[in-house]
């Protein structure tokens, strides 16, 4: 019972550690950081993903009125000029809007703050960028979120299992399965849909990361499960999909995934609506 406790303990921990970094190194996930302006210290958050049909909303707050702001934008991959849009001071913080964009479309901004003589761009010299995404409802997120996360629990677990004096993988291992079934290709290609309009965008359509490491991690998982009642060491197999589903786990969140190409869609930067 101890050791079941103990494994079940570092199941956990191994799963929260792996998914959270996988996701906080994504290019999904906000930048942040502090800047220095005039002895100030100002924090900031910068988004890197837009779910809707609105404008991304830009804001630092800077609790200053006297700091002005300057958000300049273009398209991402192409030859367009930067545009300058003045940021507005409101509510502690200044605040510019980036125009909607269809799915899938990237756009590079940076900001610098301005007071008095002294001036910072944010971020450095390094442009955010901004991928623009259809709104996913919430029944489609959390089933597939809380599928994900099962199947990397019970595929931990099963290869911890390999350190027990009286193994047994099968429950473990088809738990796993059957929650990258779900989790991974039911649930995932919805979550695709609505976000991209896409259903799979891996391997062989496609090089997003995301789609191809649920691919590698259910394809391993399989061969372990074929090979289980077939190998004079069962366990091997097991423990070596679970090293390879962490492995692939640890690849960030949503690389190489989907992008408008802008120079396909033929459409002149002159159209591209200002927000301001």
């Amino acid at each position: 019972m101890k050791r079941s406790v103990l494994f079940w303990t570092l199941a956990v921990i191994v799963t929260l550690v792996s998914l959270v970094y996988q996701r906080v190194t994504g290019p999904s996930y906000p930048v942040s950081g502090k800047v220095q302006l005039n002895g100030r210290t100002i924090p900031f958050r910068l988004d890197r993903s837009h779910p809707g049909p609105t404008n991304a909303v830009v804001e630092i707050k800077t609790g200053d009125s006297s700091i002005a702001g300057i958000m300049s934008w273009k398209r991402h991959k192409t030859d367009d000029p930067w545009v300058d849009v003045r940021m507005i001071y409101k509510n502690g913080a200044l605040q510019a809007e980036l125009p909607h964009q269809p799915v899938a479309a990237k756009l590079l901004y940076r900001i610098e703050l301005k007071q008095g003589d002294q001036h910072v761009m944010v971020n450095g010299d390094e442009p955010v960028i901004l991928r623009f995404r259809g709104e996913t409802p919430i029944w489609i997120i959390v089933p597939h979120v809380f599928a994900m996360f099962c199947a990397f629990l019970f595929s931990a677990r099963a290869g911890l299992e390999f350190f027990s004096k009286e193994p047994n993988f099968r429950k473990y291992m088809y738990a796993t399965l059957g929650c990258l079934a779900v989790g991974g290709f039911m649930l995932g290609p919805l979550m695709q849909y609505y976000s991209f309009n896409l259903w799979w965008t891996g391997w062989p359509l496609g090089t997003d990361l995301t789609d191809n490491k649920t691919a590698i991690a259910f394809l391993c998982w399989l061969i372990a499960a074929f090979m289980y009642p077939r190998s004079k060491q069962p366990k091997r197999w097991a423990l070596a999909a679970s090293i390879i589903m962490i492995a692939v786990y640890l690849i960030p969140h949503s690389v190489l995934g989907s992008e408008y190409d802008f120079n396909k869609a033929e459409k002149p930067a002159s159209q591209t609506q200002s927000p301001q």
